[in-house]
């Protein structure tokens, strides 16, 4: 296909968009469940449950949408990731099926509402944590040859890894604190107030071990970011001042702010990383055109889409919209 209709930085950021927007969609939900054990009683967990309970299946169309373009836009992922990362995946599949799962049973159960609980939240965490550990996984590249990969089953699960593991889950638990701040009140709001300054501290300790971490790691991310002053030292600056509004927003008992300079934390973050990582799509050696599909596969699949992004964009702020202002216990889902 001619340069002049390049589709690959178009898909690029079609798919990054729609990483992101599950990623905060789908974050704040599955913090519930990370923040479940430490909740004070079942009327708290059943509030916490009902704010996420109008919107959480929908969140995940995100995660349908950004994989299904993958596959479908960068084909030499798959045959790189799925290889990479099979348990990986599997644990994160399996988490998101015990937290749906738990999600419809425990609204009905009973004597056995507290195996639901667990399973909620053992389901949130495992998810979690395996999104974290498969970015980790990205960052630190694969071990390929003539497009394949040929590393080990166990390769992705390493302690930088674990760290990114657990980092995504301080920054889902913190997205799912601030959540509640917005949509709680009363004794469940003043608890997210208490926590989430605590949550904010493992997520900037985490924060700074990756940033130090990944230039030791990786000689050209090193490179891009300290070889010659750029734009992109822009990007964390950014979440560091998102940081700040957090904070400020905390001391001011503000309700919306928190949230919104959550996902700030959160989207710079994200482009901190792609700016560290692209054109490399499959690190350290193939970029979004060695892993493209073919221009007129992009080209069919492309028109499709934009007809679906506008729709499932629609239907994301109209379900807010009708679901907006506070959740009261006793009130939700049934």
């Amino acid at each position: 296909m001619d340069s002049m209709f390049d589709l690959v930085p178009i898909w690029a950021g079609i798919i990054g968009f729609g990483i992101i927007m599950y990623v905060l969609m789908d974050g704040f939900d599955l913090g519930q469940g990370i923040l479940f054990p430490f909740a004070r009683n079942e009327e708290d967990r059943d509030t916490m449950m009902n704010s996420v309970a109008p919107v959480w299946d929908g969140n995940e169309t995100w995660l349908v949408l950004g994989g299904a373009g993958l596959l479908a836009a960068f084909p030499l992922v798959y045959t790189v990731f799925l290889p990479a990362l099979y348990l990986g995946v599997f644990v994160l599949l399996a988490g998101l099926i015990f937290r749906g799962v738990a999600f419809e049973f425990r609204f009905k159960a009973r004597t056995s509402k507290y195996l639901w609980s667990w399973s909620f939240s053992v389901g949130s965490i495992l998810a979690t944590f395996a999104q974290g550990a498969v970015v980790g996984s990205y960052i630190q590249g694969f071990e390929t040859e003539n497009f394949r990969y040929v590393g080990g089953a166990f390769d992705w699960l390493t302690p930088f890894t674990v760290l990114t593991g657990l980092g995504m889950i301080a920054g889902y638990a913190l997205l799912g604190s601030t959540w509640l701040i917005l949509k709680t009140e009363g004794k469940l709001q003043a608890w997210a107030y208490r926590i989430t300054p605590k949550l904010l501290a493992m997520v900037v300790a985490v924060f700074i071990a990756i940033s130090i971490w990944t230039p030791l790691m990786d000689p050209m991310v090193k490179a891009r970011w300290f070889d010659q002053f750029s734009l992109i030292w822009l990007l964390p600056v950014g979440a560091l001042l998102s940081m700040v509004v957090l904070v400020r927003a905390l001391i001011k008992r503000q309700e919306g702010l928190p949230f919104v300079a959550t996902m700030g934390i959160f989207v710079f973050t994200y482009l901190g990383l792609a700016a560290s990582k692209l054109p490399y799509i499959v690190p350290p050696s193939y970029t979004l055109w060695d892993a493209a599909s073919a221009g007129e596969s992009q080209l069919f699949l492309l028109i499709g889409l934009l007809f679906v992004i506008p729709f499932v964009l629609m239907y994301t702020a109209w379900t807010y919209w009708v679901f907006r202002g506070k959740v009261k216990a006793g009130m939700g889902y049934h």
